[in-house]
């Protein structure tokens, strides 16, 4: 693998940019699904690298953001329960629920803590067998694998006080889903390379090929990205759909199969709910009937004190389906802020309404401005 710094260096950014602008003849509207694309895409200012007809879109790549008002206010309901040590990343600790934060709930005296992994909480269980240890697991394909292998062994160790909170998502059924929609305006996908280095990119060819869009494998880094919408451009300009991998030195067309078959022996797909857009048919990951024992939901059941909702001002959804941008939100940066936020893309490090509030242009008046620049004023 080259250094990173390789993939930052501005003269071959500057380069790939005029290569863009030299192919592009159309107003094309490209939508980059992870949220860690996002913050680099806003962070060093690459849309204003970029000729004005091309438009870049930001999508429900975030886990934090899209993980439903209902799993936290579930995951709330069980750390105030006093056997309970809650574990969690830390990203998950700010994102609102109906009344609280499992941030609020651990003010109020629950044992919420943030590991690194769930094997940190698998390892609290262990050390605590008197204590129910919930993990709350949320993510996409990418930490499906590592969440599967923690169950896996606290079945194999016998660890039966140890269960999670499973919030897992699949990005192909979004994709489907936006581009269904009557008011989609993704003409081009860039995939994100870190689900695809688990899943490989073959599931993205039927989309491709029924909704005749071009979906290109990318990395993290400018160059990558600069590139990545480089080669969708070209499919476009020249009326191409098809997938490729840009993203090669990490992601091979099958992708990681041990990390799979683990996923499998653990989880099934399930329909599962998305915080702003609504219920995704087969969009999700649930645990099997063979380790149903180590389910936080069967463990701990119980009616919410309270019907979910969603603030009606947030425009979240919108946002996450690269309807509208951030800054369109009448509450950005004012009453929606990552310290008092309210929706979940302005808690996470990779929501995109958090990467337009600390790295967006503003105007004197303190008013966001719609080309992004790379440092916040």
């Amino acid at each position: 693998m080259k250094f990173l710094d390789e993939y930052r260096d501005f003269s071959a950014v500057q380069k790939m940019a005029q290569a863009i602008r030299r192919i592009t003849t159309r107003h094309w509207t490209l939508m980059e699904v992870c949220g860690g694309q996002t913050h680099t895409i806003v962070k060093t200012g690459l849309q204003e690298l970029l000729p004005e007809t091309v438009t870049l879109v930001h999508g429900p790549g975030c886990p934090v953001c899209v993980t439903p008002l209902v799993t936290i206010d579930r995951a709330v309901a069980i750390a105030l329960r006093p056997e309970v040590i809650l574990c969690s990343f830390g990203d998950m600790l700010r994102v609102p629920g109906s009344t609280l934060s499992l941030f609020d709930a651990k003010a109020l005296g629950a044992d919420v803590r943030i590991v690194y992994s769930p094997l940190d909480a698998l390892n609290l269980a262990r050390a605590n067998p008197n204590r129910e240890v919930v993990f709350l697991a949320v993510g996409f394909e990418t930490t499906a694998p590592a969440n599967a292998m923690a169950v896996w062994e606290a079945n194999r160790q016998k660890v039966f006080n140890f269960s999670m909170l499973v919030s897992h998502v699949l990005v192909p059924p979004a994709m489907e889903t936006i581009l269904s929609s009557p008011d989609c305006r993704v003409q081009a996908f860039l995939a994100a390379g870190h689900v695809c280095m688990v899943m490989g990119f073959e599931e993205y060819l039927p989309i491709s090929q029924k909704y005749r869009v071009p979906v290109v494998v990318t990395g993290f880094e400018p160059l990558d990205l600069l590139e990545g919408i480089q080669m969708a451009i070209a499919q476009l300009e020249s009326g191409r759909a098809e997938v490729e991998n840009q993203y090669v030195r990490a992601v091979r067309r099958p992708g990681n199969r041990a990390a799979q078959e683990r996923v499998s022996d653990v989880f099934e797909v399930t329909r599962r709910s998305w915080r702003g857009i609504g219920e995704i048919p087969a969009s999700g990951l649930r645990l099997r009937e063979a380790y149903s024992r180590f389910d936080a939901e069967l463990r701990f059941p119980g009616r919410l004190l309270q019907e979910a909702e969603e603030s009606r001002e947030c425009i979240a959804g919108l946002v996450l389906q690269g309807i509208r941008k951030p800054y369109e939100c009448p509450a950005f940066g004012t009453r929606c802020t990552p310290d008092i936020p309210l929706g979940a893309p302005m808690v996470s490090s990779e929501g995109a309404c958090a990467a337009y509030f600390h790295f967006g242009r503003r105007e004197n008046n303190g008013n966001p401005i719609v080309s992004i620049a790379g440092a916040r004023n």
